[in-house]
């Protein structure tokens, strides 16, 4: 590819500062996606049409933990529609049938689905599982609501968001992702519930067993109220919960008989339009334990009541002003009276929670989870690598030799920490190896070399672009976790050759790249295919991407989810680039960057989102480059798109949708914007096709 040329309720308050992402913020504070363990096997059901059963796995049958678990008001725990039929929903009509059904169901959400009319909540009756399948089940436009007497309802891994009406404090629309109103033994478990009309969730008129976990809850005004009764009979449990970018209700706990919030994340994020005016809220009569919680940036962090009580223990407070109170007159209590849990370290909740909140495309938090994992694990071939000698190989080109041909199942190089200064290469003879780092973060295993295209090849020649990755993987079913990947070529001492270097070259369908970091700068992650007929589908997720010129580019089906895209200045200190250059063969999908930060220490206005990379001017191509939901700093052009080779960007496929940020604009000729009809049709799990990655 070609160089470049040249009272806690108060007002809502906007707040805007320029964001600054350079690479050791990236890597630290803003957005720090830290890897976290894997949590248990999901997504593994296989697909099957609305109408039909099968037997539940055990992501499935998952029961609650914490006041959820306990026995009471006639009901022995909470584990949803584990007795009954387990169906797969992609329509509305599917999903309000069984939802609302007298008999038990566990429903898997396999599409994004659409509320109408917008606002609609779904009355989901008792003995339900509402869960989504890996990270495809996606409610827009509305939610759920519980009503009175409704019990043992879990609602699990589902990302719930957009019913939002243009008014921040929104008085006429009472659009919730979900409300409870007189309902006992819920579970609400990693989802992501954002950007709605009123309130995320709604836990109202004397609700009760109620277990709130891994959550991830923003972009809205109220994000989790409990109240609305005088009576206080209430015990809820709130833990490992992420709250940020929103202003109040986080929660909000109001006559609680006993209100347990432990490892949850507060976070007032620096950049954005909201601030929220409190944190954690005991409000009324509530009698609130308050655990290694850890409270970023937030005025009035913890907020009682002169009528409630509240107890704090090994709370963490980074960068926090105004109330921090506890105290109160209610009797003490301890949560392991009645039930049993586990704390995490306050210092480690934010990484955790930025990692593991929201729907996963693994996930599991019960006994019967954990075992599936653990079975799997046990069930894979694991061959280690060690610099030092303590493995079985000292190089992982080494490990990769010794996986067989064709091997049937899954083979896992763990690598111990170091810097490992070599090619990699997985041939396409060796399907469904992980290379996997063993540190405790991704920075400790390093994989790096220094070839570009133009460097001599030790038997004659050169090196073309994709030949010159430092890790080049044309195997099926390939993982990659935990780790980083680089290519460190010096392209200012070697001005002679071009400035071509991969880091990492995937020509494979099903690639899994989970937690890791892709450094470099010119052309740093290649997401090819095998050949132009062939698909090749590419999911990168809690991950960093490092370049500056075309560095996320190639021919497959690739989505960079949830991940931190870092802008780069030039070898020569100039900021100038491309993030994109897609070469998308005609009828298939390109490259979706879908909740991503793209910033760096760069000059504003400096970088283009994507050019079209027309492979060896083939005019049959039809690149695709599409950027959604995510956030976009100064340095992004105001028309962030640009022709490449003689082709013009206008005649291929390049859209945003959504973006937010300093970076962000709104719908011109130069701009183009998808509608929101368009953008149901461009999520994640429209690229994959069908292919839901799962940790192994």
């Amino acid at each position: 590819m070609s160089d470049i040329s040249g009272s806690p309720r108060r007002r809502h308050r906007k707040r805007r500062k320029a964001l600054a992402l350079g690479v050791p913020l990236t890597l630290t504070a803003a957005g720090a996606l830290a890897y976290g363990t894997d949590l248990g096997a999901f997504g593994s059901a296989v697909q099957h049409t609305a109408s039909a059963a099968t037997a539940a796995p055990a992501w499935a049958t998952a029961s609650a933990d914490g006041f959820a678990s306990v026995d009471a008001l006639g009901q022995n725990g909470t584990y949803g529609g584990r007795n009954g039929k387990t169906v797969t929903v992609k329509t509305l009509a599917d999903l309000e049938k069984y939802a609302t059904a007298s008999e038990p169901y566990v429903i898997v959400v396999a599409a994004t689905i659409t509320m109408n009319p917008v606002g609609k909540e779904i009355k989901v009756q008792s003995d339900k599982t509402i869960v989504g399948s890996g990270t495809s089940g996606q409610i827009v436009g509305g939610g759920f609501f519980l009503g009175q007497g409704v019990h043992n309802v879990i609602i699990r891994n589902l990302t719930i968001r957009d019913a939002y009406q243009g008014v921040w404090n929104d008085k006429e629309h009472d659009f919730d992702g979900i409300q409870m109103d007189g309902a006992h033994h819920v579970w609400i478990d990693h989802n992501d519930i954002r950007h709605m009309a009123d309130g995320l969730i709604d836990s109202r008129k004397d609700t009760t067993y109620l277990t709130v976990s891994w959550n991830k809850l923003s972009q809205d005004n109220k994000a989790f109220g409990i109240g609305w009764t005088a009576n206080v009979t209430a015990d809820i449990t709130i833990h490992h919960n992420w709250v940020r970018e929103t202003e109040q209700r986080n929660p909000s706990t109001d006559n609680v008989a006993h209100a347990h919030l432990y490892n949850n994340f507060l976070e007032d994020v620096a950049g954005t339009d909201i601030k929220s005016s409190y944190g954690n809220y005991s409000r009324g009569k509530t009698n609130m334990v308050l655990e290694n919680s850890y409270f970023q940036g937030m005025t009035d962090p913890v907020v009682r009541d002169t009528t409630a009580t509240l107890v704090q223990r090994g709370n963490m407070f980074s960068g926090t002003s105004g109330k921090n109170e506890s105290g109160g007159s209610g009797a003490a209590w301890n949560p392991k009276t009645y039930y049993p849990y586990t704390l995490d370290k306050a210092a480690d909740v934010p990484a955790l929670l930025k990692s593991g909140t929201g729907p996963r495309a693994s996930i599991g938090t019960t006994a019967a989870a954990t075992t599936t994992a653990t079975t799997k694990a046990a069930a894979a071939t694991t061959l280690t690598v060690a610099k030092d000698g303590s493995g079985q190989y000292t190089t992982v080109q080494a490990a990769v030799n010794a996986v067989p041909a064709n091997n049937p199942s899954r083979v896992v190089i763990a690598v111990k920490p170091g810097t490992y200064r070599e090619l990699v290469k997985v041939p396409s003879n060796k399907p469904h190896v992980t290379i996997q780092g063993t540190g405790g973060s991704r920075k400790d295993t390093t994989i790096v070399y220094n070839n570009a295209s133009g460097t001599p090849k030790p038997g004659g020649g050169t090196y073309g672009t994709g030949g010159s990755a430092t890790v080049a993987v044309d195997a099926d079913d390939f993982q990659a976790r935990n780790l980083t990947v680089s290519n460190d070529f010096d392209e200012g001492a070697h001005q002679d050759i071009a400035g071509q270097a991969v880091a990492l070259r995937t020509s494979a369908d099903k690639v899994f790249l989970d937690g890791i970091i892709v450094s470099g700068d010119q052309d740093t992650l290649l997401v090819d295919t095998a050949s132009k007929d062939k698909l090749g589908r590419v999911y990168m997720t809690n991950s960093y991407v490092i370049g500056n010129v075309d560095f996320i580019f190639g021919r497959a089906t690739a989505v960079i989810d949830k991940s931190v895209i870092t802008l780069k200045k030039r070898f020569n200190g100039t900021s100038a680039g491309y993030v994109t250059a897609p070469s998308t063969a005609a009828g298939r999908k390109g490259i979706l960057i879908a909740d991503t930060t793209i910033g760096g220490d760069v000059s504003d206005r400096s970088f283009y989102l994507g050019r079209p990379w027309h492979a060896g001017g083939d005019a049959s191509l039809d690149p695709q480059a599409t950027v959604r939901n995510s956030t976009l700093s100064a340095a992004i052009r105001t028309a962030p798109w640009t022709d490449m080779s003689g082709f013009s960007w206008k005649d291929d496929r390049f859209a945003e949708y959504r973006n937010k940020g300093a970076g962000a604009g709104a719908a011109s000729t130069e701009r183009p914007q998808l509608s929101d009809a368009q953008a149901a049709g461009q999520e994640v799990v429209d690229w994959l096709g069908g292919w839901i990655p799962s940790a192994s």
